[in-house]
């Protein structure tokens, strides 16, 4: 597959309302800002029910009509060996604060000054994570008990990055005590705690935001390895959102690539 990364204009990134900062705001956000208006403007909202995937199109064109959307389902048996121009080396360990808040579709991190991965030989920095009551992307047609989307900006071209960490039920996870603690609040944490020991082997192919607007030329990264969260910590996290995942989408012309 040829993979050009094509930069992403500004402009074009406050269209789309995108994820992640204070320049470029996740679809999470802005969706989440602009539904504080809805008590006054009732205008219609996205969401996870009477609006949901299904009627996305309503609200950005791209999530109907768009050919290289995301989640997708990862077929291991079905994938090209990984380009290693776009090898993924991440530097996430630092301590940081961070802002934690429930923003109407999910739970998000945003950390004053995160991490980041070196992508094709750029740098993309953290802008924020934040986590779905159940896998959005499927392996075999699997789906994991809770994922988190770890979400990088290249700050010169402006394109997008996400790295998928699966979670399973198993031992209690430290980073999600914290996240769950200090949601409305700010908190110490170090984004490297949501990685897998092994996280050196991961599925990448080319995307979309798996919310409205659903822009595409996102560059995904499925860690293989999954992390543990308790049966305790998953049914708290569902208690915020058990239904926040986007179906899979069709693969089209694209292909998965693996290592």
């Amino acid at each position: 597959m040829k993979k050009t990364v094509l930069a992403m204009s500004a402009v074009a990134l406050l269209l789309v309302g995108c994820s992640h900062s204070s320049d470029a705001k996740p679809s999470h956000v802005s969706n989440a800002e602009h539904k504080a208006g809805d008590a006054t403007t009732h205008e219609k909202h996205w969401n996870y029910e009477e609006n949901g995937p299904s009627h996305w199109d309503e609200f950005s064109k791209t999530c109907g009509t768009g050919q290289h959307q995301s989640p997708v389902n990862i077929i291991p048996g079905k994938t090209m060996s990984m380009n290693h121009d776009y090898d993924l080396s991440m530097h996430e360990d630092v301590s940081v604060m961070a802002k934690i808040i429930d923003n109407g579709h999910s739970i998000k991190v945003t950390p004053e000054h995160g991490g980041s991965i070196t992508l094709h030989g750029e740098t993309f920095n953290l802008l924020q994570f934040h986590f779905h009551g159940k896998s959005e992307h499927t392996v075999g047609g699997k789906r994991y008990d809770m994922v988190a989307h770890m979400v990088h900006q290249n700050p010169k071209t402006k394109q997008l990055a996400v790295v998928a960490v699966f979670f399973t039920e198993g031992e209690e996870s430290s980073i999600l005590n914290s996240v769950i603690d200090n949601v409305g609040k700010t908190a110490k944490l170090d984004p490297q705690d949501l990685l897998p020991t092994d996280s050196a082997h991961y599925y990448h192919y080319v995307g979309s935001l798996t919310t409205p607007p659903c822009s595409e030329n996102v560059q995904w990264y499925l860690l293989k390895t999954p992390k543990t969260a308790s049966a305790a910590q998953i049914e708290h996290f569902r208690k915020f959102y058990v239904d926040n995942e986007r179906p899979v989408q069709e693969l089209h012309d694209r292909v998965v690539e693996s290592n």
